[in-house]
């Protein structure tokens, strides 16, 4: 399994980002792909999952309204939109993956991050 992400970069507040995790070495249908983020200082956090079976997704409510996690078969990629963005979302942003229909455990497959920041 692995997974590579992409897009990070600078942004001003306000604008958008769309970070890219490109995923290889499993069937996405019997897996969940999420991102998560984790800010200097501060916990590891969940962002938004997909869940490859049905499609089904979740957010975090910090992130809820403004943000978009969707999937490309034909690419085997999981992408996340970001508009809106803040300083507060400046971070490491994480692609994980797991077998099953909900958020990616630390115990599963991580990728190396790609990093977020957004200026004032």
């Amino acid at each position: 399994v692995q997974l590579v992400e992409s897009g990070g970069g600078l942004v001003q507040a306000g604008g958008s980002l769309r970070l890219s995790c490109t995923y290889s070495g499993f069937s996405f249908p019997d897996w969940s792909i999420a991102w998560f983020r984790q800010a200097p200082g501060k916990e590891r956090e969940k962002v938004a999952c997909i869940v490859g079976h049905d499609g089904t997704t979740y957010y975090a409510d910090s992130v809820k309204g403004r943000v978009t996690i969707s999937n490309d078969n034909s690419k085997n990629a999981v992408y996340l939109q970001m508009n809106s963005l803040n300083p507060e979302d400046t971070a490491t942003y994480y692609c994980a993956a797991g077998l099953g229909n909900y958020w990616p455990t630390f115990e599963d497959y991580w990728g190396m991050g790609t990093r977020v920041t957004v200026s004032a």
